[in-house]
């Protein structure tokens, strides 16, 4: 098994499932030295989306690679082309783009980006597996802690709007079973979180972990769009078209984690209580 993006928070936690299931992997990386931390029986190979030649040594002998996209999308025809002339299947990391839920069917470019390199998969005739997680409990850390371990006010649009967040280590435990087990060529899987919540909610909920009160205060869409770093402003715009477009309606829930797994998924209070330190200390997740 080849696991791109090695070193981020889903990836290594896919090598490091595979590596435990004894499955053999091969994690590919930008930097040797980013992998000094990977498991020692976990081979490590240097390579980069961005320069497709790069990943030919990587890609040998390998049956089936886990695609997760961290580039701009223009090399990404000559990777699919790469990889469909050394392996057999493609378990890809896309997003919910083809869900009849309105938080999904907003303009969002890096769908788009992954709606296109679905389709070059299919064109190029290899078997896939589609992995399409919603919205990520770990986004918490990134939108939140700042404020949590300044005020403790968190000055947020749209708290109402309900998102089902799903922990990052079910998305990579259902990364990994899809890569070694059989019978998931063809699968096209999107995977929540158990249960829809508020973004209000949510915060009153890490406040819960952290035992003391976090206060959730409303922003207008205008004010959140003022406090954005200019380069923010195109995630931000689709971020608010999706939050408004959800407002009133529980946010979409699947069972596809315990189908897969067995198991019930993580719950976004178990998260908050498993991350209760990163609100606390000043510490950034690798992406």
């Amino acid at each position: 098994m080849l696991v791109t993006g090695a070193t981020g928070r889903v990836g290594r936690a896919v090598v490091d499932l595979l590596a435990d299931a004894g499955v053999p992997v091969r994690a590919l990386v930008h930097r040797s030295e980013s992998a000094a931390t990977l498991p020692a029986r976990v081979e490590v190979v240097t390579g980069d989306l961005t320069v497709p030649e790069s990943l030919d040594a990587g890609l040998h002998g390998i049956g089936t690679a886990f695609l997760l996209w961290t580039a701009p999308p223009q090399t990404a025809a000559a990777v699919v082309d790469r990889l469909a002339a050394q392996v057999q299947r493609v378990v890809f990391l896309s997003a919910p783009h083809r869900t009849p839920h309105p938080f999904f069917q907003q303009p969002n470019p890096m769908a788009a980006l992954y709606a296109e390199i679905e389709r070059l998969i299919t064109a190029a005739g290899l078997d896939s597996t589609i992995i399409r997680p919603g919205m990520f409990a770990s986004n918490a850390l990134l939108w939140w802690a700042a404020a949590i371990r300044g005020d403790r006010v968190v000055r947020w649009p749209y708290g109402g709007a309900e998102t089902a967040p799903v922990d990052d280590r079910d998305v990579a435990a259902v990364v990994a079973r899809t890569l070694y087990e059989d019978g998931h060529a063809g699968g096209d899987y999107v995977l929540t979180g158990p249960e829809s919540l508020s973004q209000a909610e949510q915060v009153s909920i890490i406040g819960d972990a952290l035992g003391r009160p976090i206060t959730f205060e409303e922003l207008s869409p205008e004010e959140f769009r003022r406090g954005a770093p200019d380069g923010a402003r195109p995630a931000m715009d689709m971020l608010l078209a999706a939050w408004h477009a959800t407002l009133g309606q529980p946010a979409y829930v699947t069972s596809t984690v315990s189908d897969l797994l067995g198991s019930p998924p993580r719950t976004f209070r178990e998260w908050a209580a498993d991350h209760a330190t990163a609100f606390i200390e000043d510490s950034h997740p690798t992406d």
